[in-house]
């Protein structure tokens, strides 16, 4: 299997949430055979429980595993709607359906259903005793794992939880592709590429997006044709049918199979190679809480909370490594990656002006960026501070008194509430 659908059905299995109940079914075929060996040669007989009871105890665990089953997917339906009308629906694939808890309480409560049900159909004149304990032991724990569930994704599907998620998973994949700290020694100089491409590769079969590059695939193939291959597409862009998706310097690939192997395409953005889709679900969130049908300017300070992370780990990386050498220095390929400006005009503009008439976001937005140009090299400043003039403009714009127009100048972590912080109070 070629590492693009590799990564196609990894990427699809995380996402899948009935991938692990077909697993647990699966795996329930082995244990009811192994239990029904082991309870044959140890004749253990600790509970003494009847035909008849243990088929009334059985069906009473098939009956309750099969309601927490329908109500598990049912409500979750239904809550991932909600989550995904109030805050973004790409939140959905990238937070939710990932979510190991709720995967593993899906699986055992399947588990125990069709283990009670592969028990009572053994059920003759002999009682698998080993059996009817498992079941009853794994009814119970559906039934803490049901209460703790209940818990669990009523503060899963708070703003606040996705929104410190998606900031944990970002700085993650920023660490990721920009690798190099700026307290380390800077990537090399950036290199000229020549005028014109030898040739160029394009895209065929299915449009998507691209998901993610096999750097190390293409460098291996730029070295086998002695060339020096140029993704096109950034990681995150949609690359239609007959659009370029290499370019080739310095040689020509003859055989390209293995070139287009180094690219994954997806119907949708994904987080492992895609830190500019962490800034784009939180502004989405922002950009949401802001509209005039929520009106929800807090969870939109939230947000931004979470972005001022991000950039700030962004401007301590170095953006701009996106060449590769061989071993002996000659540059084999190259893959675009978005800079330090990029990051911040995602992060502020739309905010700023979709937000800039709530005194909370314009006080917030400022309190990040004075945060920022305080913690980060004085080089990541000049995006900033034209971000900073552009929100003391859209402010003159939207209010009409004075004082309000001052107010909405004070630097505020909390949008409104905490714009002394920092300051030495006095009565």
């Amino acid at each position: 299997m070629n590492w693009n659908r590799w990564y196609r059905l990894v990427s699809y299995s995380r996402s899948s949430l009935w991938i692990v109940p077909v697993f647990a079914v699966i795996v329930e075929q082995f244990a009811i055979r192994l239990t029904s060996w082991a309870d044959s040669m140890l004749d253990w007989n600790l509970y003494a429980v009847g035909a008849d009871g243990a088929t009334a105890i059985l069906n009473a665990i098939i009956t309750l595993t099969l309601s927490f089953v329908v109500f598990t997917f049912g409500s979750m339906l239904v809550a991932i709607q909600v989550a995904g009308g109030q805050l973004t629906s790409r939140i959905i694939a990238t937070t939710l359906l990932r979510d190991n808890v709720v995967r593993g309480c899906v699986g055992l409560f399947t588990f125990t259903l069709v283990y009670a049900m592969g028990s009572v159909a053994r059920i003759d004149t002999n009682v698998n005793q080993l059996g009817v304990a498992i079941s009853a032991i794994a009814a119970f724990s559906c039934i803490a794992g049901f209460l703790y569930l209940i818990d669990y994704a009523a503060r899963l599907l708070r703003p606040i939880t996705i929104m410190a998620r998606v900031g944990e998973q970002g700085l993650t994949v920023i660490e990721t592709v920009y690798t190099r700290a700026r307290s380390k020694a800077p990537p090399q100089e950036k290199h000229s590429l020549p005028s014109e491409a030898r040739q160029v590769i394009i895209h065929q079969g299915t449009s998507g997006i691209v998901l993610a590059v096999n750097k190390q695939l293409l460098l291996a193939e730029a070295e086998r044709f002695d060339c020096t291959i140029e993704v096109v597409p950034y990681v995150g862009d949609f690359v239609a049918v007959d659009e370029p998706l290499f370019r080739i310097y310095d040689g020509v690939v003859t055989a390209d199979d293995g070139v287009r192997a180094a690219v994954a395409l997806g119907s949708e953005r994904t987080l492992e190679q895609d830190p500019m889709f962490a800034f784009r679900i939180l502004v989405d969130i922002a950009l949401r809480a802001l509209s005039k049908a929520i009106n929800d300017p807090t969870t939109a300070v939230l947000a931004i909370d979470q972005l001022t992370r991000l950039l700030r780990m962004v401007g301590r990386r170095h953006t701009m490594d996106e060449y590769i050498q061989d071993a002996s220095g000659k540059l084999r390929v190259v893959w675009h990656t978005p800079n330090w400006e990029d990051y911040v005009h995602l992060a502020i503009a739309e905010i700023r002006l979709n937000g800039a008439e709530s005194l909370q976001i314009a006080r917030r937005l400022r309190a990040m960026i004075e945060n920022l140009t305080q913690t980060l090299s004085e080089s990541r400043h000049p995006p900033l501070l034209m971000e900073l003039d552009l929100l003391d403009r859209t402010v003159e714009r939207a209010y009409a008194m004075p004082e309000d127009i001052a107010m909405a100048r004070v630097a505020d972590s909390q949008g409104l509430g905490a714009s002394g912080s920092g300051q030495v109070r006095r009565a």
